[in-house]
């Protein structure tokens, strides 16, 4: 090999050298500036028994956690005994987080008419008093507009002939139900299937929505 060659084949090593650091620079930063991952979503329904309003919202594809509670009342850190009794104006009610890339705030909303009885004032089902009214907790201007919207577009076709009462009121703090009311359909499926056909949800669901509406719901 001669001075000349060997010149060149320095020069090329160096070049080949940077580009390989450069390119080793760019993956790192590009590493440091991934996208960040979304954050999740809070929807809070309130739809009769919460028991009963976790199974169809965990099946949803997107939603990461459910939890059972109490919201809309005047009482401070409400327990079941209290809110059972009608006293602390608050509800049974699930509170659902969720990925909003995966689902949206207009599909929680379609789960949520369709395993509620919208046209029942005085409680859901076999449930009776204002602990266990069906209500939509809205969390800001846009989840109020999704939830009037939606109202508005059952009103228009809805497959009933009794008129829609269910009502969308802002959000309060939400009170986490005690442990052994958390997935309890999971936990006690027997009880909680004995209860669900009891109260006679599905029945009723059925007649509401027909049984295609209605199919997502049984357990």
């Amino acid at each position: 090999m001669t001075t000349q060659d060997g010149g060149f084949v320095s020069r090329l090593s160096g070049r080949l050298a940077c580009l390989l650091g450069l390119a080793l620079i760019v993956a790192g930063a590009g590493a440091g500036h991934a996208a960040p991952a979304s954050s999740p979503a809070t929807a809070i329904f309130a739809g009769g028994c919460f028991w009963c309003m976790e199974p169809p919202f965990d099946r949803l594809d997107g939603v990461v956690s459910t939890t059972s509670g109490y919201t809309g009342g005047h009482v401070p850190n409400p327990g079941y005994e209290a809110v059972s009794s009608g006293r602390t104006g608050h509800a049974e009610a699930v509170q659902i987080e969720y990925d909003p890339t995966k689902v949206s705030y207009e599909q929680l909303l379609d789960v949520f008419w369709r395993n509620i009885d919208p046209t029942d004032p005085g409680g859901q089902f076999c449930d009776r008093g204002s602990q266990y009214r069906a209500q939509i907790f809205y969390q800001g201007d846009e989840q109020r507009a999704a939830a009037e919207r939606s109202r508005a577009a059952l009103i228009a076709n809805k497959p009933f002939a009794q008129q829609v009462v269910t009502e969308i009121v802002p959000a309060m703090k939400f009170y986490p139900a005690e442990e052994y009311h958390q997935d309890y359909y999971q936990k006690n499926p027997l009880r909680y299937k004995f209860y669900r056909h009891g109260c006679g949800r599905d029945q009723r669901l059925e007649a509401l929505w027909g049984a295609a509406g209605n199919k997502e719901t049984k357990e």
